[in-house]
């Protein structure tokens, strides 16, 4: 099969996720299109230069509906004989779009791709679209539906996480996060956002909370307790999926979950033929892609399988990965991650993740792609993991090696 390269991977800055934050007057449309102007101009692109633009989002209703991914390539500067193909794989879409993109290359679909996703979540709230396993009886029922809030709980009762090393690891991640943009580790890829005029609206991740403390986050109440215990009683419904369980210890709040924000990322997939037409060198080839189902009440473990699931495909072990990038959705799950599989905390999330900068769902799985890369060659190291726990029991990984 024909190999699939990364040629480049970009991405927004990260703003608030609400009124006040600094991209919540732009349109999911308009910063799509001008993260793919950005792709182009990046890399020279001109004319019919890819097969495809593959863009995630998760809430795909209002002006995030309509498949996005066509509309943001009208409202680009590129040839309109580009389609566009909009897909939802929850908080892995932006990941989801890279793996689809490196297979169609790989089975000879196409010599290029842009590949990536955007969530204004500001603008289209999480959970607007009314999806079925949130709010059908005949299958929130079967399923044993719970919040994600408390799905991420169920973890940390079932394996063991308190709430300190919860704290402890979302503290180190604001420290990472402030010390790789202080380092300028983030700058290959960042795009600052420009209004109509030129202006730069936001050129760093807004959501940051540098010097975050143990203590300070001590003071915050969980935030899914009530829920759980009280109005309409997930915690009854975690204990008939999980009656070994006592009950279930409530240890997440805003600081050690993701935040919630504004931003899109995207990456540039090809062949060799496509980065040779184009003078482009390949950074890193797509190794393996890998995702799976799992038990969809406490949902977010999906990391550990699909990381099972792609090391076996590959050929690999654990060992052979050198770098991982496990999204922060919340803390237990990049906390179940490392002690599944044993990982130095030395190796994770390096330069923090979405605990400190936020979680723009469909773009996250991007964002972590380009993270990764990029932080391959600053260490000058060769392969690295990137993977996601997934809504409603899913997981995606993907595997990169720098060539």
């Amino acid at each position: 099969m024909t190999d699939a390269y990364i040629y480049d991977a970009a991405r927004t800055p990260r703003g608030k996720g609400r009124p006040d934050g600094a991209l919540h007057e732009v349109t999911s449309l308009a910063l799509s299109a001008r993260l793919l102007n950005a792709v182009a101009e990046r890399n020279n692109l001109t004319g019919h230069a890819v097969e495809d633009v593959i863009w995630g989002n998760v809430t795909q209703v209002k002006e995030q509906g309509g498949c996005l991914a066509r509309s943001a390539v009208l409202a680009s500067d590129l040839d309109e004989r580009i389609p566009g193909l909009s897909i939802n794989r929850f908080c892995a879409s932006g990941m989801e779009a890279v793996n689809l993109a490196a297979n169609q290359i790989k089975g000879g679909a196409g010599r290029g791709y842009i590949a990536g996703g955007v969530e204004m979540m500001s603008r289209v709230p999480m959970g607007s679209d009314g999806a079925a396993i949130a709010v059908d009886p005949a299958l929130t029922f079967p399923t044993y539906f719970v919040p994600q809030g408390i799905s991420a709980d169920i973890i940390a009762t079932e394996y063991g996480f308190t709430r300190d090393e919860a704290d402890a690891l979302a503290v180190e991640s604001q420290r990472r996060a402030a010390e790789a943009w202080a380092e300028g580790r983030f700058d290959k890829s960042i795009v600052p956002v420009r209004d109509q005029n030129g202006l730069v609206i936001l050129e760093r991740d807004e959501y940051m909370r540098p010097g975050t403390t143990a203590e300070d986050l001590a003071k915050l109440k969980p935030s899914f307790a009530e829920m759980g215990e009280v109005m309409p009683g997930f915690d009854k419904v975690a204990m008939l999926k999980y009656p070994h369980l006592a009950g279930v210890r409530h240890i997440h709040h805003a600081g050690n979950s993701s935040g919630i924000v504004d931003g899109a990322a995207a990456v540039l997939v090809g062949n060799a033929e496509f980065g040779r037409e184009f003078g482009l060198k390949p950074r890193a080839r797509i190794r393996a892609t890998a995702k799976i189902g799992t038990d969809p009440t406490i949902m977010l473990t999906g990391p550990v399988p699909v990381t099972e699931k792609i090391l076996k495909d590959s050929g690999m072990a654990i060992g052979d990965i050198d770098l991982f990038e496990v999204n922060e959705a919340f803390a237990s799950v990049v906390l179940r991650f490392m002690q599944a599989f044993d990982v130095s905390p030395d190796l994770v999330n390096v330069n923090g993740g979405a605990m400190a900068m936020g979680h723009p769902l469909g773009a996250t799985g991007a964002i972590i792609i380009g993270t990764l890369l990029d932080e391959l060659e600053r260490r000058d190291l060769s392969t690295g993991l990137a993977t996601l726990c997934i809504a409603s029991g899913m997981g995606a990984a993907t595997i990169i090696e720098r060539v």
